[in-house]
């Protein structure tokens, strides 16, 4: 999806129109990274973002890549299957907040690759409170509402001092 293409939702290939709210999807192979951030339009032309639709394609995304250890994903809308080499952090924002161009970060996931495997192979259903958590996190933020995050974990990190 690069250049003036309009872009296509990585799992189904809808094409984005209007004010609808999408997501993006981008991962850091080095440091096994994922993060979920809403929609930029300058962001969504760079190589390696992937376009989401919605919330459950957003997660689709994510179980990919939990379970593969790449969003490189085999049915993929729309995309090449070439590969970048290009440097993660050129194509990744910063991880938290809202970054000078107006990227708001959603979410961000880091895995130990080992016990994820083991967390799958033992009891696949594990992970499925960080995936209704990210679920949780991405309606919010296709519905507008949005919570404080920052003020919320510091008043978790008060109550832990406090005990």
């Amino acid at each position: 999806m690069n250049g003036a293409a309009t872009p296509v939702c990585t799992i189904c290939g809808e094409e984005k129109s209007g004010a609808q709210t999408w997501f993006l999807v981008a991962e850091d192979r080095w440091a096994d990274k994922l993060k979920v951030l809403q929609w930029h339009d300058q962001l969504a032309r760079r190589r390696n973002i992937h376009h989401a639709c919605c919330a459950l394609h957003v997660q689709e995304l994510v179980v990919h890549w939990m379970t593969t250890g790449s969003l490189d994903y085999p049915f993929a809308a729309g995309s090449s299957p070439e590969t970048s080499l290009e440097q993660p952090e050129s194509v990744l924002p910063p991880t938290s907040g809202v970054n000078a161009r107006g990227v708001r970060l959603i979410g961000e996931l880091t895995v130990h690759r080992e016990s994820v495997g083991r967390a799958l192979s033992e009891n696949p259903e594990s992970l499925q409170v960080i995936l209704d958590e990210l679920f949780d996190a991405l309606e919010r933020a296709a519905t507008g509402a949005e919570t404080d995050l920052e003020f919320e974990e510091d008043e978790m990190l008060l109550a832990t001092r406090a005990v």
